[in-house]
């Protein structure tokens, strides 16, 4: 079984410790230029990273939930809701430093895959890690789509487990700033 691994993010500005298996989408899709993106390689689940604009008439906890909606919205979700957003303790973070505040939330999306018409529940983790002196809100989004009712991770399988929480929150804490000039001129 691979290791995680401290990985290079947007030419290596950042980096990062990824789940076990995580496959850069960018090996076999395009990917916006703010956007990291990984995926599992077994089941759908998935974590993206984006540098955003900071939202500065959004604060605290309304931030985070400014975000979730508009991810949302981006994706045609029939239905939104939030089950929690807590403060993220900046002491925890790599990026303590030039962090201002950071926020966790947890929530549900009725979300339909392109080409299908039935919408499915997708579990969303996201770390809102607000930058303002680089005027950037970073964005870290963990995608849990229902599991299917297939037998492809049973036990004679050595597919790599499902990622966890605990994983997705490894690679928050662990996100390190190594070139500030990735934010452009300050």
């Amino acid at each position: 079984m691979e290791p995680t691994r401290d990985c290079p993010l947007f030419g290596g500005a950042f980096s990062a410790i990824l789940p076990t298996g995580a496959i850069d989408v960018s090996d076999l899709r395009p990917v916006p230029d703010n956007q990291e993106v990984f995926c599992h390689p077994v089941t759908d689940q998935s974590l993206i990273v984006e540098l955003l604009e900071l939202q500065a008439h959004v604060r605290g906890e309304a931030a985070a939930r400014y975000h979730f909606e508009d991810v949302g919205g981006v994706q045609g979700a029939r239905a939104v809701h939030v089950e929690s957003v807590q403060p993220l303790s900046l002491e925890n973070l790599a990026l303590r430093g030039c962090c201002q505040e950071a926020w966790v939330l947890s929530g549900k999306q009725q979300v339909a895959k392109e080409n299908q018409q039935v919408a499915k529940d997708v579990t969303l983790h996201q770390a809102l890690l607000r930058l303002p002196q680089y005027q950037t809100d970073l964005l870290l989004t963990f995608n849990q789509p229902p599991a299917d009712n297939r037998s492809s991770l049973g036990p004679e399988n050595l597919s790599p487990p499902p990622w966890s929480r605990g994983e997705f929150e490894q690679l928050v804490t662990s996100l390190t700033l190594h070139d500030p000039n990735i934010f452009g001129p300050q």
